[in-house]
C-alpha cells in the first residue's frame, strides 16, 4: 500500500492578493480558519490558488510561507505542475527543500503530450525528489486525460502515490481502482463526486467547497469512513446546490467571491479572470445564507 498523505478533505485554498503581490496576513487568517475547522490537509498554489498567474518568486514564497505557517499541524501539498517538465522538476525540488509533505503535479497543458509522454513527464518529476507525488488529472482544463492503463504504469513508481481525479468519469475511476488497487490512492477533484469516489475506495477530496465550509467537507468524509454512508450521502445532497454555484463560473471566480462575502480581503482576481456575473453572484449569496455561512 502506498503512503497515505491524508485521509479526508484537503482544501484547495484560494490566494488573497494585494495590488502588488500576495496578502500574507490574510492567508495566515485563512490557514488558521482551515485548521480550526478540521481540514485534513492544505493544497497551496493550485488551480484555486491562481498559481498560473503567479511569478516564479511568488510561487516559491507562498510555498515557503504556508509550510512555515502550518508548521506540521496538517500536511501541506504544493502545486508544482507545469507543461515544462524541467520547470516542474525545479519547482518540485524547491517544494521539497521548503518542507512540503507532497507535491501536486498537473498534466501538461497546451503543448499536451501522449500517454507515453505522461509516463515520462511524471516519472522524471518523481525521480527528482524524495517526497510523494499526487498526480492531477483535469482534462477539461488541460486537454489531456490520464487513462487507467497509464495510471497502472505510473503507480509502479514508489513516489507516485495518489491522484486528484477531476475527469468526472466514474467508470474510469472504477477501472483505475481495478487496475491499481492500493498502489494508487484516489482523491476526488470534484466536490459533487466526493461520496461516489469514496464508495469506490477513494481516500478523500481535494476541495474547493472546503474554502468556505471546511467542517462540512471534513464531516462528509469522516461520516463515510465511520460507516454512516447515509449521513455522508445526505450531506453531499444537502450541499449540492451550493457546490453547483461554486462552479457556475470558472474556478476560482465563485469561491474567491464567496470568501469576500464572508469578509476575507481577497483582493482582485488576476486577469484574465474577471468579476462574477451579477445573477450568479446573487444566487451564490442566497445559497450561502441558507447554509448559514453569512
Amino acid at each position: 500500500m502506498k503512503k497515505l498523505i491524508f485521509k479526508g478533505a484537503a482544501v484547495a485554498i484560494a490566494t488573497p492578493f494585494t495590488t502588488t503581490g500576495i496578502n500574507y496576513p490574510e492567508l495566515k487568517k485563512m490557514l488558521e480558519f482551515q485548521i480550526a475547522n478540521h481540514t485534513d490537509a492544505v493544497v497551496i498554489a493550485g488551480t484555486s490558488g491562481e498559481a498560473s498567474t503567479m511569478s516564479d518568486e511568488e510561487h516559491k514564497e507562498i510555498i515557503k510561507f504556508t509550510v512555515d505557517e502550518v508548521h506540521g499541524r496538517i500536511p501541506v501539498i504544493t502545486g508544482t505542475g507545469s507543461n515544462d517538465t524541467a520547470y516542474a522538476v525545479q519547482l518540485s525540488r524547491f517544494a521539497e527543500e521548503a518542507g512540503a509533505d507532497a507535491i501536486l503535479s498537473v498534466t501538461p497543458y497546451y503543448n499536451k503530450c501522449t500517454q507515453k509522454g505522461l509516463v515520462k513527464h511524471f516519472t522524471q518529476i518523481a525521480d527528482s525528489i524524495n517526497i510523494p507525488v499526487i498526480l492531477y488529472n483535469v482534462p477539461s482544463r488541460t486537454g489531456v486525460n490520464i487513462k487507467p492503463e497509464t495510471y497502472a504504469q505510473l503507480a509502479k513508481h514508489p513516489r507516485i502515490v495518489a491522484v486528484k481525479e477531476a475527469n468526472g468519469d466514474i467508470s474510469a475511476v472504477l477501472k483505475t481502482r481495478a487496475l491499481c488497487g492500493d498502489e494508487l490512492n484516489i482523491y476526488s477533484g470534484n466536490d459533487d463526486q466526493i461520496i461516489p469516489i469514496l464508495s469506490l475506495g477513494g481516500k478523500g477530496v481535494i476541495s474547493v467547497l472546503s474554502n468556505i465550509a471546511p467542517n462540512i467537507t471534513h464531516d462528509m468524509c469522516q461520516l463515510y469512513f465511520a460507516g454512516d454512508v447515509t449521513g455522508a450521502a445526505q450531506l453531499q445532497i444537502d450541499w449540492a446546490r451550493l457546490i453547483t454555484a461554486l462552479f457556475s463560473e470558472v474556478n476560482p471566480i465563485p469561491v474567491k467571491t464567496a470568501l469576500k462575502i464572508m469578509g476575507y480581503n481577497m483582493g482582485n482576481l488576476r486577469m484574465p479572470l474577471t468579476d462574477m456575473e451579477s445573477a450568479n453572484y446573487d444566487c451564490l449569496k442566497v445559497l450561502m445564507s441558507e447554509h448559514h455561512l453569512i
